[in-house]
């Protein structure tokens, strides 16, 4: 595809909007959806013990549980939206541009780096929230590991994104 200027292509900014859109709507309706969990998903992100992990779980209903596990897919589909959307962003459009070269080029993998993240955890707690785990308890440090990484990323380029924005705005 031929590209109309530096970070620029065509299909560009529509994909930008239905992956940015699209991340957004599927995140709130899972937070509305996930609300009544108490202790909440954060909880159990953090929990990186079978002590801790166990803890959480097992103030949750039967019906509470199926709703975390039901999740689980969604979840894939938003990791999916937000790893593109950042992908966009800071390949293909100059909303970037302000900032240094090398960071601009390090904004680049951040979120589907952290969608990677979140697929692991998916997949761990899928895995951890099927039956009692015995013998793996590497496992959830692995996943809290996951989880932490995961947050670290989305934040960081939130806030490149921030830095960039209000370069631009001097």
């Amino acid at each position: 595809m031929a590209s109309t200027g530096p970070h620029r292509r065509p299909l560009a900014r529509p994909a930008l909007w239905l992956t940015g859109l699209g991340a957004l709507g599927l995140f709130a309706a899972l937070l509305v959806a996930l609300a009544p969990l108490e202790p909440g998903v954060l909880a159990l992100q953090m929990a990186h013990t079978p002590r801790r992990f166990g803890a959480v779980v097992h103030q949750w209903s039967p019906a509470q549980l199926a709703r975390y596990r039901a999740h689980l897919p969604f979840d894939g589909l938003l990791l999916l939206l937000y790893g593109s959307f950042g992908w966009l962003l800071a390949a293909h459009t100059r909303v970037l541009a302000s900032l240094p070269p090398w960071l601009q080029r390090l904004a680049v993998p951040w979120l589907p780096a952290a969608a990677l993240c979140d697929a692991i955890e998916n997949l761990l707690h899928g895995w951890l929230t099927e039956a009692p785990r015995l013998g793996v308890a590497a496992l959830y440090p692995l996943s809290t590991g996951c989880s932490l990484l995961k947050w670290f990323l989305l934040a960081g380029f939130a806030l490149l994104v921030v830095a960039a924005l209000w370069r631009d705005a001097r």
